[in-house]
């Protein structure tokens, strides 16, 4: 993979997890760690930043996402990966997922497969064209070990 395209899943994974995070914000107003995480991505994204600078706040969040449930909990996973991303290109996935079941977790039980997939499709659309084959394919030989959240 490309440094470039590593960069671009990264940015993509936190537009991903950036979209879920009003989710933990609403429950946990003071606890600024997972927007720290990805101001961290996108830092690393820019060059500003080490990796290991950016994989400290995968280990942040997790410890931010202790003791929560459904969706600020995954709203929070959600920018662990995002910032993980830069370590590991395919914690764009990780990101992609745990936004995902952030907003199944949030919606009412009728709805909450509808929304996974309506929030699946708008993540889809933030894609950059020259990773989408890339992110696509991935997601559908990834699809079962992230819960069946990639439709």
């Amino acid at each position: 993979m490309k440094d470039e395209d590593h960069r671009l899943i990264a940015e993509w994974a936190v537009k991903c997890a950036a979209h879920a995070l009003r989710y933990f914000e609403s429950e946990e107003p003071e606890d600024n760690r997972p927007r720290k995480a990805l101001e961290a991505a996108m830092a690393w994204v820019h060059g500003e930043i080490t990796v290991d600078e950016a994989k400290r706040w995968t280990w942040e969040t997790g410890n931010s996402a202790r003791g929560k449930l459904g969706a600020a909990k995954y709203a929070a996973l959600s920018a662990g990966q995002a910032a993980a991303v830069a370590h590991v290109a395919a914690h764009g996935l990780g990101a992609a997922a745990y936004a995902i079941r952030a907003v199944m977790a949030a919606s009412d039980e009728t709805a909450r497969v509808e929304a996974g997939t309506i929030e699946c499709r708008w993540q889809r659309d933030q894609l950059p064209e020259t990773i989408r084959e890339l992110v696509i394919e991935d997601q559908k030989n990834r699809n079962e070990i992230c819960w069946n959240v990639f439709t």
